[in-house]
Parts: structure tokens; sequence; C-alpha cells
């Protein structure tokens, strides 16, 4: 279980800003410690429910009939397996006290062999052919991902792409003339609207509960990266451990969302799930289906609510032109709000006509587009309206395709180290080069046999360390690996490798 601590601090938007086995299920808010702070909790588990609701129309005072929409949709949602095999790790423990005083010292490295996790979760069914979207923490590591339909056929399913930073992922199953439910569009969605979470919580399959809209563009601080996009709809319609990954659906049998979390004191259902709106969504599939990857265009600003930047006191006295809107404390160098002429000290309040209050609604609408996509932004400078148009760039500064580069670009097989080259070498971490073919490791003149012990900066204990490295690295302005290491003869070694060729 991961915890953080929720404060209130200013985003960084290189717009858009947008746990870790399959056991992972469903994000969990419990709230209110002691310090009045909210506490985050990542909430992971293998065993995972549901519960019914009535409901009468605030209008006409008559029962608010759901079973179109559920005879529509609960076909269109599966239940998903997700397994991640045992491995083998290195720990290192003290040593005892005779060999503390009379052998060399040094920490003892044993391997141990981990048991496999199975975590549950659920999907939905976006295509006849078999395309399945479901969060990112349901599937995350998994070796093996089983698909269930509501009518008990099991499918193995594989990952098309992912993206940890909305927490979706795209799956596909072999097949066709599948249910699937149809994409509605949640910008439609009115705060107090019936809506019906689907899903398949605590194991329970195919189970359809109630609820209105009680908030959009919602952030809860669930995520931990800078980066991710949290612009959640709020509902009252009953989330468990479970159902993340599963349909937020309208009355029509629309999807508008997909359950992603639940805010609660203790784990389980207490008043509000959260589920991440369709405009993200369908962006997020169109490019996973296309490109393998996210297209994500920046907006190049860093900023925070001037409902937020009114609190602080040496604002008090500060008249910004409005109570609502992102104020720009800072734009990023290369990126397309500096070029567009935004300066430090405006404030947002519009994109392309649509009014923009808060960071987290200017994150969702910069989520729709991709880069090289203009924008009007309408900001207000000394309290006078202006609009801009600005052309959205990549992470890497530019307007390009970013292709879905993966390891298998730099040509290398990798094992673990040895307890006795790493006692030879005194050394207590690394990833050996078990094998070079050709690319990128071959052309830096690195050898079978090397080490690697830093990767940009960073210690590399794993395949895994390094698979996270070389993402990161690929999305860079840069995309440069920087790698340390020492062959098993001693011979300390330092290689860059260019990433962007």
């Amino acid at each position: 279980m991961k915890i953080a601590t929720k404060k209130t601090f200013q985003s960084v938007l290189l717009i858009a800003l947008c746990a870790s086995a399959a056991g992972v299920t469903t994000y969990v808010v419990n709230k209110k410690t002691a310090n009045n702070n909210t506490t985050v909790v990542v909430e992971g588990g293998v065993n995972n429910p549901f519960a019914m609701t009535t409901a009468r129309s605030g209008f006409s005072g008559q029962p608010v009939d759901f079973t179109d929409a559920a005879e529509k949709t609960v076909h269109g949602v599966v239940h998903i397996k997700s397994t991640v095999n045992g491995r083998t790790q290195v720990v290192q423990e003290m040593p005892d006290i005779f060999e503390y005083f009379f052998g060399n010292g040094m920490p003892r490295q044993r391997e141990i062999q981990s048991r496999p996790q199975v975590g549950y979760g659920s999907g939905v069914i976006l295509t006849k052919d078999g395309y399945i979207v479901t969060n990112y923490h349901v599937i995350e590591n998994a070796d093996q991902i089983d698909v269930t339909l509501n009518d008990n056929r099991t499918f193995q399913a594989t990952v098309i792409g992912t993206d940890p930073n909305t927490d979706l992922a795209l799956i596909k199953i072999d097949g066709d003339e599948f249910p699937y439910i149809p994409m509605g569009n949640s910008d439609e969605l009115k705060l107090g609207e019936w809506v019906l979470a689907v899903g398949n919580p605590f194991n329970l399959t195919s189970t359809v509960t109630a609820g209105v809209v009680s908030a959009k563009a919602r952030k809860i601080g669930v995520y931990e990266s800078r980066e991710s996009i949290e612009s959640f709809i709020q509902t009252d319609a009953a989330i468990n451990m479970g159902n993340s990954g599963g349909a937020l659906v309208n009355v029509r049998g629309e999807l508008i969302g997909i359950n992603a979390a639940l805010e609660s004191p203790t784990g389980t259902y207490a008043g509000y799930g959260f589920a991440i709106p369709t405009t993200i969504v369908s962006k997020v599939v169109a490019d996973l289906k296309e490109y393998g990857t996210v297209q994500r265009a920046l907006l190049g600003i860093m900023g925070g609510d001037v409902s937020a930047m009114l609190q602080l006191e040496e604002n008090k006295d500060k008249d910004f032109g409005t109570l609502d809107g992102v104020y720009v404390s800072d734009v990023t160098d290369g990126g397309g709000a500096l070029a567009a002429g935004i300066e430090s000290g405006d404030v947002i309040i519009a994109i392309n006509g649509k009014k923009v209050k808060t960071m987290t609604e200017l994150q969702e609408v910069i989520a729709q587009h991709r880069p090289g996509d203009k924008i009007r932004v309408t900001l207000l400078r000394n309290k006078k309206e202006k609009d801009v148009t600005v052309e959205l760039k990549n992470s890497q500064g530019n307007t390009e395709v970013v292709k879905d580069r993966k390891m298998d670009m730099l040509g290398a097989a990798f094992s673990e180290v040895s307890e006795q080259t790493r006692k030879q070498l005194n050394i207590g971490y690394g990833l050996q080069v078990s094998g070079v073919n050709t690319g990128k490791f071959q052309k830096a003149g690195i050898q079978r046999g090397f080490i690697i012990l830093k990767v940009n900066n960073v210690q590399i204990r794993s395949e895994k360390d390094l698979e996270t490295v070389f993402n990161e690295a690929v999305k860079s302005p840069e995309q440069v690996l920087f790698i340390t290491g020492i062959y098993p003869s001693g011979r300390r070694a330092n290689f860059a490798i260019d990433l962007s060729e």
C-alpha cells in the first residue's frame, strides 16, 4: 500500500499535465487525517462488489427507469483477471555478529522467489472486434490477462498500449461481433444527471448501481506523477474494489466515463466514486490504437488556480481581474505558450471559447488535443481580455509524432548479476548484459558481460528499472541514455546512447 498526503500547490503544466502488480484493482482515497490533510491510499487486493439503488425523477416524482440502459451496457462490460508471475529477487541481509567482526562485514545477499500475484478488475468493450479499455493499474506489470465476458466466454488479451498518466490502457481480444458500449460525450453531462456504474466489484460479476453526477473536473490527488491528468467525474453511484476499468453510463446507455477511484474512510464505498471522462478516454484510446502511445500535447506553462492564489497572504490585496481561471506563474522554454506570447502573470480564462475555471479543467481541455493542433487561448493581462493562438507541442518541443519505441531497439538481453560476481567486484546492485545483437548497444560498443550500474544517474537493479529510465528518456527533449557500469574484469566504462536516431 502506498500512502501520500495531498497538499495544495501550483501544478506544473507542460500540458497535458496532463501500483504495481495486477493485484491493484482500484484507487481509494481515505479522507481527513488528524491534521485535516487528505491521505491518498493506493490499495492493492486480490479478491474484489456493488449494490443497487432506487431513484426518482427530481422533476416528475416518478421512478427513473434504468432497465433499458442496464440491459444495453451490462454485456459490454467484462471481468479482467491479471496475473503477475513469480520473480526471483535479490535481497540484502545484515551480517550476523560473528560475520561482522571476523568476516568482511559486508551485507549478505540471497535470492528469493516471489509468489504469483493475481488481481481483478473490469473493462469496457469499445468495438465489435474486441478492443477493450480499462485502467492501467488493473493490468500493470501483468504477464497474462484473462477476460471473461458476461456470457462466461473467456479470452486471453494482448496489450495494445498503456498511458499511466491518465491511468488508461487499451487491450484486445480476438474475435468478432462482441457486444460493445457506444461512446458518449461527457462534456454534455449536467450536475444531478442520473448515471449507472457497471462493473465487477469484489469479483461479483455484471453488477449495476445508480447515482447522479455530483461534480465534474474533480481533482483528488490520487496519482503520484506530476504529469498525471486528473479531471474526474464525481458520482454517488456505488463504486468498490474491482470496479476499476468499468463503465459509467448515462440513462441512454452511452459510455461517459471509466470508473477509476473511490473516496472512503474505510476502503469501500462510502459516498463518492470517480470516473475518467470520455473526453479524455476517447483521445487516449484513439492514440493508443493508431500509434501505440499517446500523442500528448503540451501548452507549456506553469501555474495554479486563481482561487487558490487569492488564498495566499501575499495576494490578499491583489486584483487578478477575475475570481476564476488559471494564473500563469511561468512559461517553459521551447513551448507553444512562449512562442505565442503568453507571459508570466497572465490569467487563462478560456480555450477555444470554452471557459476554464481551474487547472484541472484546463488539463482536460488540452488532453483532447495532439501536438500541432492550434488552439485559441483567451487570457487576462493587466485585467484586459486578449486572445492568442497557440500551437501545441509535445514533450520534446516539436510537433512530430512520438513513436512507441521499446527497449528492443537496444538490441540486448539482460540477466541478474550473480552473487559471486557482486562479491568479486564489491558492488551491491547492477544489471548484466547477457547478449548483444544488432542495435544501440552494439553501435555504442557495449559488449556481452558488461554490468550496468547507473543510467541517467539512476541505480539499475533490474530490467524493470532500466525500462523505466528508458521510457522517461524517449519522452525527454534530449532522448539520451548515459550509462555507467563495469566489466567483470573490473574495468569501468561509460557510454552515451542517442535514442532519437
